[in-house]
């Protein structure tokens, strides 16, 4: 196995090809890593001194912020993505940051109207959807920061935009980092039992208010009175983020559906369980991001461009790195998680090593995977990605439906392991369909 991870990290860095993918990589999946690190630093403390119901109700709550923030949002992250880049090509930077600051209001106008629906609805959510009225502080509290989340993950999107690198990995570290900060004064100076979740919800506040003046600094650095501009307006904008919506949608459907309905059938202590299986599992997950964050532009640059054969060699190399690097991980999983679970997180989370091999399952096939779903979003096939989530988030649904009442954490797993593994088949069945290739990577089938 070590002589053959020698191998292949000999093949990726001496590629002239891949070298631009592999050294912003590098520094995106470094920050990935701590800040993997640092969120399962959280994790143990939480599971330690707070118990699993606290993991349980902070998995809920991530997941309603999460929910909420997909629609107010509106897909921008990924259009400013592509704006930015745009219009400091063809214009200049006043331009791009004209098309920023009009995105950004719009965001922030969208999140407090949401917020303020949420914040009002929120024992109605607490008790009729939940099932658990004791939760409606917890719902009320989260949709105040809906605004903050929502700009963070903007801006985060915007820095990466103006390709300043080393702080889009800061950008990344900064939630955990904050998040671990105030657990540790919260437990120091106020040991109340919903401490984490005030550390959570002011953590992505912190880093949504530094976002916003990293991106006031950047700007102007760049901008001259004497710029050219090209005003765009929000309808137009919104005509190119709203596609983007509907994938992120279902992206999330497939990742949290089996958290929020494990909260509404099961237990709090039964979501805390499965939410610790999913932070492990999904440990790999930060290496494809990071990939993606990187891959995503040199793909699009190639396949608008025309070079068919060097698009295809630069995602073979993306799938390489991703296997290369995500299957040590998940081999150790299989044969060291349920001493991980029991004796990092606590004896009670062991019984969450069935979710968590086929949670591992299911990651081990995205891994094999590459690429797949930025290609097609990079390469102009966006409206079938959109539809193959479409369908793999319906069958999630319905499997969560089924299974979850009477098998719980488990058959959450299961349904989580058959959606990633239909929507990445499917999706590279249709690359082999359409170009001959695909962006999977498996050593035997590559020999």
């Amino acid at each position: 196995m070590i002589r053959f991870i020698k191998k292949k990290y000999h093949n990726l860095v001496s590629d002239q090809k891949f070298t631009e993918i592999l050294t912003g990589s590098v520094w995106a999946l470094s920050a990935r890593v701590i800040a993997t690190a640092l969120g399962l630093a959280f994790s143990v403390i939480v599971a330690r001194l707070y118990g699993a119901d606290v993991v349980g109700i902070l998995a809920v709550i991530n997941s309603f912020l999460m929910l909420a923030t997909i629609f107010t949002v509106l897909g921008t992250p990924t259009s400013i993505l592509r704006l930015i880049p745009e219009h400091l090509a063809k214009y200049s930077p006043t331009s791009a940051f004209k098309v920023y600051r009009k995105t950004q209001y719009m965001v922030i106008g969208i999140s407090l109207v949401t917020g303020a629906v949420f914040y009002f609805g929120a024992n109605l959510i607490a008790d009729k959807v939940f099932s658990k009225p004791h939760l409606s502080y917890y719902f009320a509290l989260a949709s105040v920061f809906i605004v903050f989340q929502s700009i963070m993950q903007l801006n985060t999107e915007a820095v990466r935009g103006l390709r300043l690198i080393k702080l889009f990995a800061l950008m990344q570290l900064l939630p955990q980092t904050f998040n671990l900060i105030f657990l540790i004064s919260v437990g120091l100076f106020w040991p109340a039992k919903d401490g984490p979740v005030y550390a959570v919800l002011f953590g992505f506040a912190t880093t949504g208010i530094i976002g916003w003046f990293i991106m006031e600094f950047a700007f102007k650095k760049r901008m001259q009175p004497a710029d050219n501009v090209s005003h765009m307006t929000g309808s137009a904008i919104l005509s190119i983020s709203l596609p983007m919506l509907m994938t992120a949608t279902m992206a999330f459907l497939i990742g949290q559906t089996g958290v929020l309905m494990l909260g509404m059938f099961r237990s709090e202590a039964e979501v805390g369980y499965y939410a610790i299986a999913v932070k492990l599992a999904y440990l790999t997950s930060f290496v494809l991001n990071a990939v993606n964050s990187m891959a995503g532009p040199k793909f699009s640059d190639l396949f608008y461009t025309h070079k068919m054969d060097e698009l295809f060699h630069v995602a073979k190399k993306s799938a390489k790195l991703i296997f290369v690097t995500t299957t040590p991980i998940l081999l150790c999983l299989m044969i060291f998680g349920k001493s991980i679970l029991g004796k990092i997180f606590g004896q009670e989370f062991a019984i969450a090593y069935p979710a968590l091999m086929l949670l591992v399952m299911g990651q081990f096939v995205n891994s094999v995977a590459g690429s797949s779903g930025t290609f097609l979003n990079m390469t102009g096939n966006q409206k079938i990605f959109r539809n193959i989530m479409i369908i793999a988030a319906g069958l999630n649904i319905g499997l969560n439906l089924w299974l979850i009442p009477s098998l719980g954490i488990n058959g959450a797993a299961f349904t989580a392991m058959i959606s990633l593994c239909f929507w990445n088949l499917t999706t590279l069945a249709y690359m082999k369909i359409k170009f001959g290739k695909t962006t999977g990577y498996f050593p035997i089938l590559a020999n």
